[in-house]
């Protein structure tokens, strides 16, 4: 068998072979980023049998800010101090609509803001998914989508928070 058919045949293995590796990266960076966002976002996009209500912010602290729970929807109850997760788009002294997570004592910010903050974790993703794109698989056109998406999911999250 002459050596250029045989190198032809290695390069197509390794061609195939860094294909696959890059694809499967990438679909797996996009699926922690939906794994990641998927935890919040389905409490306030779900929200049909869910708690919702307001809380005024009282207190933040290292672990999140908190306040005093009233409700909006029918057979909610007020609670005297609910805790919001993350405290990096919330100020003390402001009111926030939220929805209760199961168990009561936690809640996601509600609306179009608390919707674009819960799927950040998947712009993130989606930006270092177009690395990996353009870099490993040579999609250049399918990177800048997902990169322009990416960038487009935390601008408009910054915007709205």
């Amino acid at each position: 068998m002459p050596s250029g058919v045989r190198s032809s045949r290695g390069g197509s293995a390794l061609r195939f072979a860094r294909y696959a590796a890059m694809g499967t990266v990438a679909v797996l960076i996009l699926i922690a980023g939906v794994w990641a966002s998927w935890g919040t976002a389905q409490h306030v996009m779900l929200t049909k049998g869910r708690e919702r209500g307001t809380v005024e912010v009282t207190r933040c602290a290292d672990d999140g800010c908190s306040g005093p729970y009233a409700p909006l929807s029918p057979g909610s109850q007020p609670r005297a101090k609910v805790v919001l997760d993350d405290s990096v788009a919330v100020e003390k002294g402001r009111t926030y609509t939220v929805v209760l997570k199961p168990g009561g004592r936690e809640a996601v910010r509600a609306g179009p803001a608390g919707i674009l903050y819960a799927w950040v974790p998947l712009g993130g993703a989606l930006l270092l998914a177009s690395v990996v794109v353009a870099g490993g698989l040579l999609r250049t056109r399918l990177a800048w989508l997902m990169a322009l998406a990416g960038a487009g999911v935390l601008t408009a999250a910054f915007v709205a928070l």
